[in-house]
């Protein structure tokens, strides 16, 4: 079996485990969204694409501050995807092999693109989606899903 082959399986065995991840939960019990989106978050969104049979979402950025980036770079900040409409909230799938599928930096690096793989259970967003990204107190409104 080729690597790559392999590589795919384990992405979709990933997206099969964290269907739980993302219900659309009780918006009482949910933590306000931050009121404003910051100017600058630090980073700069390349793509925001649906993969593994869309049950999964891709997130591209690169670097542009690293001091101000540093919650995208931080194991213990959780990275989410808000839907702003039904506050459904998409998590970073963790794998009991693999761990988190995202790419945290020993040492974060200007310029240069970083991925995060959020679950998509249910193909809950489709293409041309808006959604938020949410990493600690940091907030990116209105991301468009490719």
């Amino acid at each position: 079996m080729s690597a790559r082959r392999l590589q795919l399986g384990m992405i979709g065995l990933a997206a099969l485990l964290a269907a739980g991840c993302a219900a659309t939960p009780d918006r009482a019990a949910l933590p306000p969204l931050p009121a404003e989106a910051v100017e600058d978050p630090g980073i700069r969104v390349e793509s925001l694409r649906l993969t593994a049979a869309d049950y999964m979402i891709d997130l591209r950025y690169r670097v542009t501050d690293p001091e101000r980036a540093a919650p995208f770079f931080s194991a213990k900040t959780e990275l989410q995807l808000v839907d702003p409409v039904s506050r459904a909230r998409l998590a970073v799938p963790n794998t009991p092999k693999l761990g988190r599928l995202r790419q945290v930096a020993r040492k974060d690096m200007p310029d240069r693109s970083y991925f995060v793989l959020f679950a998509n259970p249910g193909r809950y967003l489709k293409a041309g989606s808006q959604v938020n990204l949410v990493a600690g107190d940091t907030h990116i409104a209105q991301l468009t899903v490719e």
